[in-house]
């Protein structure tokens, strides 16, 4: 037997601590979707909707504070956290972009 195939003891007793606890119940490991059929969404499906639901908070943001600068309505406090939670969820959005961004750049810089 080479040295690569060998099995460290301490490998084996993480191995069997791992099967125990998944016996004992601790661990859940659940199926996966692909097994039953289930077709996640694609990264375009999901990027889709995630800037989908971006521009839902802007509009709602938008309409509660018009609402309120027009007299309709007297909940500032609804309109301000609208305001921020639609603030946020660019931000978010924002940084996950230049996050995806970033990456593409450092697979473009990878020698082939």
């Amino acid at each position: 037997m080479s040295a690569s195939t060998l099995v460290s003891p301490q490998s084996m007793m993480d191995t069997l601590s791992i099967h125990t606890e998944m016996a004992k119940g601790t661990i859940k490991i659940t199926a996966n979707p692909k097994d039953q059929g289930i077709q996640a969404p694609s990264f375009t499906e999901l990027m889709e909707s995630k800037v989908a639901a971006v521009n839902t908070d802007q509009n709602i943001s938008s309409a509660k504070i018009r609402s309120v600068d027009m007299g309709e309505s007297d909940d500032l406090v609804g309109a301000m956290v609208a305001s921020q939670k639609a603030s946020l969820s660019f931000s978010a959005m924002i940084q996950i972009r230049n996050r995806l961004v970033q990456a593409f750049d450092e697979v473009m810089k990878m020698p082939l």
